[in-house]
């Protein structure tokens, strides 16, 4: 160590670690713990050594001000606590703000309705991912909600379009429709249907009229074709 290192540490310990008179009484060691661990205490003692707040703006901003004084809205400080101590208080009182929210929530939520999708067999040790590339549109002009997805396995090269009114007293016709891409980009129906075979790499909607989809060939060769294809809902 240098002369400068030894000099660091003493003026540390001389400045953090003298006797306390004061603090006798108090729970715990005799002297100044150093001022920022404390803070990183998960305890719910008091500081030993409190900030100094004496002339701080904010705090003389609040003083002073008798609307933000007692505002609801300005979380509490404690100058005599550590930031543990503060976090479980911030965190009881988030929890109390959303608790409200989620049981009203929660209890407007109700199933419309309910469709077997697929059924993976019991024996199974692992449960595949059949379900893919969900995607929500709600169209307000029509009062419809969509989800677009696809089905993993023997299906990638179809879209599944799943459309129900937000009324759900209400019903539309169609409500679950399947679009299959595998060969209709083809010339003629004289081609074969492993020729120009397709799968949906992703779709969005892009307006209340059109599906975006990108689809790849299916053949395993290098440079498989892409396609950008905007499909009417109609």
């Amino acid at each position: 160590m240098t002369q400068k290192d030894i000099t660091f540490v003493a003026d540390f310990l001389t400045e953090h670690f003298n006797e306390a008179p004061e603090l006798y009484n108090r729970k715990g060691k005799y002297f100044n713990v150093e001022r920022v661990g404390q803070y990183l205490k998960d305890e719910d003692d008091d500081l030993v050594s409190p900030p100094n707040t004496e002339g701080n703006q904010w705090f003389n901003f609040l003083k002073d001000s008798t609307h933000l004084k007692e505002s609801p809205l300005l979380f509490p400080y404690y100058p005599e606590k550590s930031l543990h101590f503060v976090k479980r208080q911030m965190e009881g009182i988030i929890d109390q703000c959303l608790q409200k929210p989620a049981d009203v929530i929660g209890k407007s939520v109700h199933q419309a309705v309910c469709m077997s999708l697929y059924k993976v067999s019991q024996s199974e040790d692992s449960t595949p991912q059949l379900f893919k590339l969900p995607f929500l549109w709600n169209d307000k002009t029509s009062n419809l909600h969509y989800v677009l997805f696809t089905m993993l396995e023997n299906t990638i090269s179809k879209i599944h379009i799943l459309r129900r009114h937000t009324d759900t007293s209400r019903s539309v016709s169609n409500g679950i429709v399947a679009v299959d891409f595998g060969n209709f980009l083809n010339n003629s129906i004289n081609e074969s249907s492993d020729s120009r075979c397709y799968s949906c790499l992703d779709a969005h909607f892009y307006d209340d009229e059109t599906v975006t989809v990108v689809l790849k060939e299916s053949v395993q060769q290098e440079g498989k074709e892409r396609v950008l294809a905007q499909l009417p809902l109609s």
